[in-house]
């Protein structure tokens, strides 16, 4: 019997195709007009021999090996009952909890967990730790989080670069050029958090350049503006974004091509940005020929593209990668600065904003009606650090450290508590990662599949997929809330996250604080109606939910009229003023200034990273690696499914290279290589191009850590994971946000015997009572 249920994912919606209760094929959401390839992972990642099928617990741990100091990954697991699963994560979190206070509790659990807005592993797991004391969270994220922290200080919010952004379809009528640092990158528009019905990046970015926009693609990789764009390629070497817009500044100013109006009206602090650009505060001028000796663009080409940004209605646009890098705040912090001096700012289809091309809705039309969530509880403990501080917290309990003006103290953390996420995915430096893991008492992952994180813990615990249970999909970068319908049943003992959550609180005597009394439908029944409100309070009219599960999927329609964001601020700045100090721009920032951090000073600077291809470290390792988004999965998910799988090169994740740079080292496409530097190394295949500025060798993210030798730090990690070699220190004292963009590396033959890749198969399991 074959039955169809509507479902979706993070790389979109569809309809899941199920005979004799196995997930055979996956259908695209009807008018999606790029479904993305993801969709056909799906079979292979529900029906995974990697699948979770009981509970676990660490052989060594089981038998009371729980002082922390031991390395996790090399040992085999014992399975237990459920049971007794609960009894031991209860146990674990009461005894922390009562002895070194619910702080030690580490509840990060960043990650994309389901698309499902009730079933999001993070948020369950934060109600129960809430609810039973407290834990150390995480702040802000890894996509954006120098941006998220920075921009509120500069324009008042974070808007410029989560959405609501410059509408697409006034880019269309009203922009005649498009100019992007970081590109468009077509594979990030298959991703939508919390789901999409329609992926639209492709088809707006073709309708500009059919429109006549002219699109410049600043970015060390030619293929991150699709060659139906016609865009013009501007290589510039990796991290030198702030030097190249400085230098554009320059050109403004020096020939009077900055609008002294717009400055004078909508900003404060320009002077303070002038004087440092000509110069005059420390001699050093930011002109052209300064700017091309550091990022490698021709002084010509920076002055005509100043010249054609102050001639024509332009945009400007930044990836959310530019600021993933040392001081990644001032590239995002330039951008706005150097819109203010066009003076575009406000006026439609114009002015600046980040992530365009980093996912799919960002300039979408759409109302923005809030994603439906699970509401958050309160957490006791008050107790946080930012997202990409994991190592360091681990390493320094009890010190002292910056963040966003805030002198704070690292929490002890005794337990880790992870569920909905892969550490050893988003994180830099996995090997200092795994020296900093062993120090733990107790470390608990929640997952359906033996990813690093589960092979690293002490307790696992099987949980269910989206397609196992009930949920709703929603975003607000897109139009649609889906109803995602059990499919099949769940994968042998696997349980839904809510479910065994609540067996814990209940052991924990908060069950009931936990549940609010109610199951999963009636959960599902209170979240559409919080959107279904929202809705309405923004004139939107939402079906019961009756209604809504019936058909599977709602749109809301777009407003007839694109949003044009800072136009009411720019048309009266006093009337409508900006959240910040000033109520204005502020391209001057003394409450930054006050801070004193001399990695993030108080106006936009061009501050050298110490791993760049300008730096002397490029003399030991001299290619720039970066690590961009797949587009074979979503992060580290999928990457046991077929389109994944079949990108790899003798099962490794393969590595861009420029044709001359792979030829200087006798290299050949298809080629099994050693990427490496000081911090670690590991296996690529490698794929040779011309579309990359000659030094800049380029990694996707995602590949399942899978070291030599297991729960030995340093280990060559077989797979391709590139976090190995990505540094782990924070873009500045300001923003805290990971730096994985300034990475170093060389890359040679490997000559020996090639070691399978294992990660794929479940790790050593021993009977029990073994």
């Amino acid at each position: 019997m074959t039955e169809l249920k509507p479902h979706a994912a993070h790389w979109g919606a569809f309809t899941a195709v199920v005979d004799n209760g196995r997930l055979t094929t996956v259908q695209p959401f009807p008018g999606d007009p790029n479904p993305p390839a993801l969709l056909a992972s799906i079979p292979d990642a529900v029906h995974s021999p990697v699948r979770i099928d009981r509970p676990y617990v660490r052989k060594g741990w089981l038998a009371g090996d729980r002082a922390g100091g031991t390395p996790r990954g090399g040992e085999p697991f014992v399975p237990v009952d459920w049971d007794t699963t609960i009894r031991l994560v209860a146990g674990e979190v009461a005894r922390v909890r009562d002895r070194f206070g619910p702080a030690s509790i580490f509840g990060g659990s960043y990650g994309w967990s389901s698309a499902g807005r009730f079933h999001h592993a993070r948020s369950q797991l934060h109600r129960l730790l809430a609810t039973a004391g407290g834990f150390t969270a995480q702040l802000t994220n890894y996509s954006y989080a120098a941006g998220m922290t920075l921009m509120p200080h500069i324009v008042g919010t974070n808007a410029v670069i989560e959405g609501p952004v410059v509408e697409w379809r006034d880019i269309v009528v009203h922009a005649k050029q498009l100019v992007c640092f970081g590109g468009i990158t077509l594979r990030n528009g298959q991703i939508t958090s919390g789901g999409a019905g329609r992926h639209e990046m492709a088809y707006w970015l073709r309708r500009a350049a059919e429109a006549g926009v002219k699109l410049v693609n600043i970015s060390p990789i030619r293929t991150d503006m699709p060659d139906f764009a016609q865009a013009e390629w501007i290589p510039i070497r990796p991290g030198t974004d702030t030097a190249l817009m400085l230098g554009m500044a320059h050109v403004l100013i020096a020939e009077g091509r900055h609008d002294a109006v717009f400055l004078d009206r909508c900003t404060t602090g320009f002077g303070r940005l002038r004087a440092y650009v000509l110069g005059e505060a420390d001699g050093t001028a930011r002109t052209p020929a300064w700017a091309a000796a550091i990022t490698g663009v021709p002084e010509a080409t920076i002055i005509r593209l100043a010249r054609d940004c102050a001639a024509l209605p332009t945009m400007l646009s930044a990836a959310w990668s530019v600021q993933r890098a040392e001081h990644g705040e001032q590239p995002f912090w330039m951008l706005a600065a150097l819109a203010a001096m066009l003076g575009h700012i406000g006026q439609p289809g114009q002015g600046f904003a980040y992530g365009m091309g980093s996912m799919n809705g960002m300039g979408t039309p759409r109302l923005e009606i809030p994603s439906i969530g699970l509401p958050a509880l309160p957490n006791p403990a008050n107790s946080f650090i930012p997202v990409a501080r994991v190592t360091e917290m681990l390493e320094r309990p009890g010190q002292d450290y910056d963040y966003n003006g805030r002198r704070l103290t690292y929490p002890d953390a005794r337990m880790i508590w992870w569920a909905g996420g892969n550490p050893f995915h988003h994180h830099q430096d996995l090997n200092r990662l795994l020296r900093a893991w062993a120090r733990v008492e107790t470390i608990v992952v929640s997952e359906p599949w033996w990813t690093a994180p589960a092979r690293h813990a002490d307790i696992v615990l099987p949980a269910t997929t989206t397609l196992e249970r009930d949920d709703i999909g929603s975003s607000a970068r897109d139009r649609h809330i889906l109803a995602m319908k059990q499919a099949i049943q769940p994968f042998a003992q696997a349980r839904n996250e809510f479910d065994y959550l609540a067996d814990v609180a209940d052991a924990l005597g908060v069950r009931d604080r936990y549940t609010m009394q109610r199951d999963v439908p009636a959960w599902l029944r209170v979240l559409y109606q919080r959107g279904r409100d929202a809705g309405a309070r923004m004139g939107a009219e939402l079906p019961d939910f009756d209604t809504f599960w019936a058909a599977g999927a709602v749109e809301v329609a777009a407003p007839a009229q694109a949003s044009v964001p800072f136009a009411d601020f720019v048309r009266n700045p006093a009337a409508a003023p900006l959240n910040t100090p000033s109520g204005r721009i502020e391209i001057f920032s003394e409450r930054i200034a006050g801070f004193g951090y001399d990695d993030c000073p108080g106006h936009p600077v061009w501050l050298a990273p110490r791993e760049y291809l300008g730096g002397e470290r490029a003399g030991t390792y001299p290619l720039h690696l970066l690590s961009v988004q797949p587009a074979t999965r979503l992060h580290g998910q999928l990457d046991q499914a077929r389109v994944s799988l079949a990108s790899k090169i003798e099962d490794r994740e393969p590595i861009l290279m420029q044709a001359a740079d792979a030829a200087a080292r006798g290299l050949a496409e298809g080629d099994i290589v050693r990427v490496f530097n000081d911090r670690g190394a590991c296996l690529a295949g490698l794929r040779v191009t011309d579309g990359l500025l000659p030094g800049v060798a380029v990694m996707a993210t995602g590949a399942w850590f899978d070291p030599l030798e297991p729960g030995v730090p340093g280990s060559l990690c077989v797979h391709g994971n590139p976090n190995v070699l990505t540094q782990d220190v924070g873009t500045s004292r300001l923003g805290q946000g990971p730096s994985a963009q300034s990475c170093l590396v060389q890359v040679e033959a490997w000559r020996g015997a090639l070691p399978p890749v294992k990660v794929h198969a479940p790790p050593p399991i021993e009977p029990a009572g073994a």
